[in-house]
């Protein structure tokens, strides 16, 4: 009985994040490892589901869902967070969906407000350190895991369209997020051939956060995207799993955006 892939998904006990862990574990019959960063009743909320919805695999292998805290922000807890995420699991880690990130929302248009040095500093650090901190700590195990299934290694980091048209939240946050994108394409080439790196780059997105935008910002965005229409957290998901299965794809970044950045 071969055991089930493991995979650890940052951020992810809310929107995106539990829509991919949702993803990976009854689509792909994964196990998975969600972290979480405060909320911990609502992490616990999701393994529970999990446990409740999974299906075991025609071989009888049975996987496992976890939640371990990890703040994403301090290299210390990265390190700690990838170790824990593969005991947790068996001791394996197959799959890294790198999901966190971090803003403040300012004036993009106004460069006397995009100057807040800590501004930069957290968006640089989370938006960037982070992915490269959680890449390195998981690195030994997911090439490990790529002898065990040549090609299913795979890190997958969540971006933004802000980082591919200046545009969103602030004017660190989009140059931060343009340096993430870079990130992940050097790392691809950094782990070819046995471990595949790649991003996805949504728009805005209907979850708690993007709903605490000004209702007449929601619907401005709305009306710059093409399709007139917002992506959902399942079509991301849904790009994250494509990721995940293929076997060819590396440095890539996946806009999904309505048409915004067209």
């Amino acid at each position: 009985m071969s055991l089930p892939k493991v995979a650890l998904v940052t951020a992810g006990s809310a929107g995106l994040g539990a829509a991919v862990a949702r993803v990976l574990a009854l689509e792909l019959g994964m196990s998975v490892v969600i972290n979480y960063s405060q909320n911990a009743s609502r992490a616990q909320a999701l393994v529970h589901e999990l446990q409740k919805s999974y299906k075991t695999t025609s071989d009888g292998a049975k996987p496992s869902y976890h939640a371990i805290q990890a703040d994403l922000s301090k290299k210390e807890d990265v390190k700690r967070l990838a170790q824990e995420a593969a005991t947790a699991a068996g001791g394996r880690l197959d799959v890294v969906v790198s999901n966190v990130g971090w803003t403040k929302v300012r004036d993009f248009m106004n460069l006397d407000d995009g100057m807040d040095e800590e501004d930069w500093d957290s968006c640089l650090g989370v938006n960037v350190k982070s992915h490269l901190w959680l890449f390195h700590a998981a690195r030994p195990f997911l090439e490990e895991s790529n002898t065990r299934d040549e090609g299913g290694a795979v890190f997958v980091s969540t971006a933004s369209v802000a980082g591919v048209k200046p545009s969103g939240s602030s004017l660190p946050y989009a140059v931060s997020k343009a340096a993430q994108i870079h990130l992940i394409k050097s790392l691809a080439l950094i782990a070819a051939p046995t471990i595949r790196v790649n991003s996805v780059s949504p728009g805005l997105l209907m979850t708690e956060w993007g709903l605490s935008f000004p209702q007449e910002k929601i619907e401005a965005t709305r009306q710059t995207n093409k399709l007139k229409r917002f992506a959902t957290v399942e079509d991301v998901a849904a790009q994250i799993k494509t990721f995940v299965q293929s076997r060819t794809v590396t440095g890539q970044n996946a806009v999904i955006d309505g048409g915004f950045t067209l």
